[in-house]
Parts: structure tokens; C-alpha cells; sequence
């Protein structure tokens, strides 16, 4: 191994290897290569996991207010081929990473960077354990857990009421339904939101749960915490709690 390169890709990720070979095989492409199993698929199959698992276990520490549906938005948006490809791009694994006489390193597919990324997760995973992986992931991944976290928590009204009214006011909303119509296979609810002795406009949906979005909604526009634009979108702003 060239120690020159050894120590050049170390200082890229942050990392100092034990067993130098698994940073080796991490950066080798199955075309340069001459038996597959020296190439860096193995251990793109185990960062995958890792990577996985340090995103959901960031997503469900940081945001305990999350339904399990927010957080699998979250995960989906953050561990992907996509995000995996950028974030090797920024690493410059594509440079670094060693293939076959017919691929050039400069012009390789997102598909291989990407998986390079995930291989290195697994080879620092493999070499040091749990919390450099996890710390590695997180250089990168912070960031977009965020801004994957503030796209997905926008769209569900009642997570930011329940966060707004445990926060400013030490309590939870509650939805109460004042009329339905309809019959059984399609009633339609008009619901208001309940907080801290106060009732907001009350709103009408489909269903229960889109009447529920309604009515949070409206009663984040009427604290002055959401901000519906000309166009229609809807702008959630800062707030501070005491």
C-alpha cells in the first residue's frame, strides 16, 4: 500500500485506521480488483446498515415530539443513493477510489461514489467500532437531517402545535370535533384546536386527520407562528419558548 495515500485519504475523512487494508478495500472498486471479494461491495452492503441505523437513532433522539411516519420521511430523504453520492463528492472519494483500466476516476457514476461512501461507513465501522462510524456519518449528515427535519415537520401542522404549545404554553392541544356530515363511507368533520383554555377557528376536512391538519394549521396562523404567502405556501417561523 502507498502510505503517502494511506495517510492523504485518512486526513480526508478524520479518521486514522488500525488495519490500514480495510481503508484499502473500502476504495476498491470490484474492477480493479482481481476476485470480488477484495472489492468494496461487502463492506458497502454492512455501511449501508450503519449508516442506516446512525440516521434513524439521530432522527429519534433529536426529535422526540416525531411520529413514526415524520421520521421515516427523514430517513428516506437523508439515506439515499443521492445524498450518499453528494456527500462522497465532497469527500472527493471519486478521486480516491482505485478502479479499472476502462472506468476514469473523474467521471465515475453517482452509483459508485455513493457506494464507496457507504463502504467506508463499513470500514471504520469494522475497524473502530460504533461511535467513530457514528461520528464520521454525522460530519456529513447533520445538517441534512435538519433541513430534511424542517421540510417534513412543516407539512404536519399538529407536530409543530404540540411543539409550539409545549414549549410557550406547558401544554398540549387537543382536537375537538364539533359537527360531522356525510354519510359513513365519506363524512366530512369540522374540528377546532383546543389549547390552554382557548379554542381556535374551527376548520372542515375529508377526514378526521385532514380536519386535524386544518385546524392546527389555523390555529398556528392565529399565534402568529405560520404565515400563509400569496401563492399559498405556508412559511412556519422561529419561535422561542420562556
Amino acid at each position: 500500500m502507498d502510505n503517502d495515500w494511506i495517510q492523504a485519504v485518512q486526513s480526508i475523512l478524520g479518521y486514522e485506521f488500525t488495519d490500514k487494508t480495510l481503508l484499502e478495500q473500502a476504495l476498491s472498486h470490484s474492477s480493479a480488483v482481481d476476485q470480488r471479494e477484495n472489492s468494496n461491495e461487502r463492506l458497502e452492503f454492512l455501511g449501508d446498515a450503519v449508516l442506516g441505523f446512525v440516521i434513524c437513532n439521530e432522527t429519534f433522539e433529536r426529535y422526540p415530539e416525531y411520529e413514526e411516519g415524520e421520521m421515516t420521511k427523514i430517513k428516506s430523504a437523508v439515506v439515499s443513493r443521492r445524498v450518499c453520492a453528494e456527500v462522497a463528492d465532497e469527500l472527493d472519494l471519486g478521486r480516491l477510489l482505485r478502479v479499472g483500466k476502462g472506468m476514469n476516476a473523474l467521471t465515475l457514476p453517482s452509483s459508485v461514489t455513493g457506494a464507496a461512501y457507504e463502504a467506508v461507513i463499513g470500514a471504520i465501522y469494522l475497524d473502530g467500532g460504533f461511535e467513530p462510524a457514528n461520528d464520521f456519518v454525522l460530519r456529513s449528515m447533520t445538517n441534512r437531517i435538519s433541513n430534511a427535519a424542517a421540510s417534513t415537520h412543516q407539512e404536519n401542522y399538529k407536530s409543530v402545535l404540540q411543539q409550539v404549545g409545549q414549549k410557550l404554553e406547558g401544554v398540549t392541544p387537543s382536537y375537538v370535533v364539533l359537527d360531522e356530515k356525510g354519510p359513513d363511507h365519506a363524512k366530512c368533520f369540522e374540528i377546532c384546536v383546543e389549547l390552554n383554555g382557548k379554542r381556535f377557528t374551527p376548520q372542515w376536512g375529508a377526514s378526521k386527520k385532514q380536519a386535524e391538519q386544518l385546524a392546527a394549521l389555523e390555529a398556528l396562523k392565529e399565534l402568529d407562528i405560520a404565515y400563509e404567502h400569496v401563492n399559498g405556501a405556508i412559511e412556519i417561523k422561529e419561535f422561542q419558548g420562556e
